[in-house]
């Protein structure tokens, strides 16, 4: 089995590299930067977390086939570049792995799951030279590396551990119509990035509403998304010309007809 796992490994370095060859390569493959590549690596990895939940195995591997993929070719572009090599990538999360879990490979003992996530917040602070007690180290980790919607949720969350929080619910929705009064005002404005400034405030309130709630604002947002799309799809099997050529008050009828079947 590790055989055959090394053997199929090995395959995909080699294709990658051909692709990637100067003279016989493929010409699209050959233009990209690690730059140009790094939208197909977050792409990739939406996709395979679509097909973990959808639970199909086909699928599944088909997804994280991508996403390997797109580790392949930034290790072969870093390669060419004389940067580092897959092997050091490999090496290097194995390192870290065994590093982080002193209670498998070392002698550290723990009780519960919480302490697991402490030692590595710990251990991984103490790697980067991190100040554990400052609120905008851990901050600035979830707004440098994370979609905007997911640090919201992860900043939400980490500041009511500084102090950062309502005594009320109440409080939260009076932040809510504040926020909402200034991006009103900042809309009569004709300066966008102040406009941008206080639908992030607004959006951010929102955030702190559903935690208050005990919401998911992503798995909200995705099932809006998911129903828009499926009401879409219901809408094109009875039209009988392109969308764009219906009115709007015609465009409402079968958004409305679209939804009732699809909650039969």
């Amino acid at each position: 089995m590790k055989s055959n796992m090394l053997t199929a490994l090995q395959e995909l370095i080699d294709v990658v590299a051909r692709l990637r060859d100067p003279e016989n390569g493929c010409p699209w493959d050959l233009e990209q930067t690690p730059e140009s590549l790094t939208p197909y690596i977050i792409e990739e990895a939406y996709e395979t977390v679509h097909a973990i939940r959808s639970q199909q195995p086909e699928q599944i591997v088909e997804e994280l086939g991508d996403l390997l993929l797109q580790v392949v070719l930034q290790a072969q572009l870093a390669s060419e570049a004389g940067n580092f090599t897959l092997a050091e990538v490999a090496e290097g999360i194995s390192k870290k792995l065994i590093r982080r879990h002193p209670h498998v490979f070392g002698d550290a003992q723990v009780n519960s799951i919480a302490e697991v996530r402490d030692n590595w917040d710990q251990i991984k602070a103490a790697e980067k030279g991190i100040d554990r007690s400052l609120p905008s180290q851990k901050i600035k980790k979830y707004t440098e590396t994370m979609p905007p919607l997911t640090a919201a949720v992860k900043v939400s969350a980490a500041a009511t551990k500084f102090g950062f929080e309502w005594a009320k619910v109440d409080d939260v929705w009076d932040k809510f119509s504040e926020e909402l009064g200034e991006f009103k005002e900042a809309l009569q404005t004709e300066d966008v990035a102040h406009q941008e400034s206080e639908l992030g405030d607004l959006l951010f309130t929102v955030v702190n509403l559903a935690r208050w709630y005990q919401l998911d604002p992503e798995r909200g947002l995705q099932g809006t998304l998911n129903r828009f799309s499926q009401r879409l799809e219901q809408m094109e099997q009875v039209i009988d010309r392109p969308l764009s050529e219906y009115s709007l008050t015609e465009l409402e009828v079968l958004w409305q007809q679209a939804k009732r079947q699809l909650a039969e």
